[in-house]
């Protein structure tokens, strides 16, 4: 039989995996424990033949992303991903240690207030990927997800045009080029600034800050904003893989999210 401090360990892996935000955590004569936090949470009450047979059910924004990070870290499925008749996808996995099973689901839309909302499908959208060198022990963490983020959601290898700068101060520059060439859907832009002992680190900042937003306000190409601003490389390499969970990632699935919406209102 395992531990219980090895099945609490298993228990926080599992739930760091699936996206949870690490919270307090105590340990005591006679107990211990790590609360993770949920952004946007409640507790809903549902009983019918619909509902899964599990012992937990958390609602998330993407189900199939969330199952193939699932399926890539091993664990067990109790239940596949399909179709549900209430309009959601749903599938169900094996609590580590013997803990039970725990549901997972999204809604296939918005049923509770139409929106111009836009779904997280890249198929045969273009991208180009911006990069610093410095600091590419960070950068090229932050590089490797966001192109994992696009390729699961639809992108194929030739949509995904990676473009490197010296430093995160030229990536605006490299955006207007991109942006202007009308070839892309969305840009990402990677980079990873430290906090030094000189002002340069705020000049730095704002500059870029403002670089970015500046061109996707001039061209109306969305730009994922991936550019790590830390105080210490601690704090970088948390947030390139580690507990932050990692923002190039994020910053692409945003930038797919907005070249998604433009495209919707577009069409209107």
């Amino acid at each position: 039989m395992p531990s219980c401090d090895e099945d609490l360990r298993l228990l926080e892996e599992f739930f760091s995996a699936l996206g949870f935000a690490s919270g307090e955590t105590w340990n005591r004569s006679n107990s211990k424990g790590k609360k993770f936090e949920a952004f946007e949470s409640g507790v809903e009450l549902a009983m019918g033949k619909d509902m899964p047979a599990a012992d937990l059910i958390v609602e998330v924004d993407n189900a199939d992303i969330l199952a193939e990070a699932a399926r890539a870290k091993g664990f067990t499925f109790a239940a596949e991903i399909v179709d549900c008749p209430w309009g959601a996808r749903m599938f169900v996995l094996e609590i580590p240690a013997g803990y039970g099973k725990l549901a997972v689901f999204s809604y296939n839309e918005n049923w509770r207030q139409p929106t111009k909302e836009s779904q997280l499908n890249s198929t045969g959208m273009k991208f180009a990927v911006i990069v610093s060198r410095f600091n590419s022990f960070i950068t090229e963490r932050l590089l490797s997800a966001a192109t994992d983020a696009l390729r699961r959601t639809g992108a194929v290898a030739s949509d995904i045009e990676i473009v490197r700068v010296p430093g995160a101060f030229e990536i605006p520059t490299a955006a207007k080029l991109l942006a202007e060439s009308g070839k892309y859907n969305a840009l990402v832009a990677i980079g990873c600034l430290l906090r030094g002992d000189t002002a340069h680190y705020d000049v730095i900042v704002n500059e870029v800050t403002r670089g970015i937003g500046e061109v996707t306000l001039a061209t109306g190409v969305p730009i994922g904003f991936g550019v790590l601003t830390c105080d210490t490389l601690e704090q970088a390499i948390d947030r390139a893989g580690l507990k932050m969970g990692n923002k190039g990632f994020e910053a692409a699935l945003a930038a797919l999210e907005m070249a998604g919406l433009k495209r919707t209102i577009q069409q209107k």
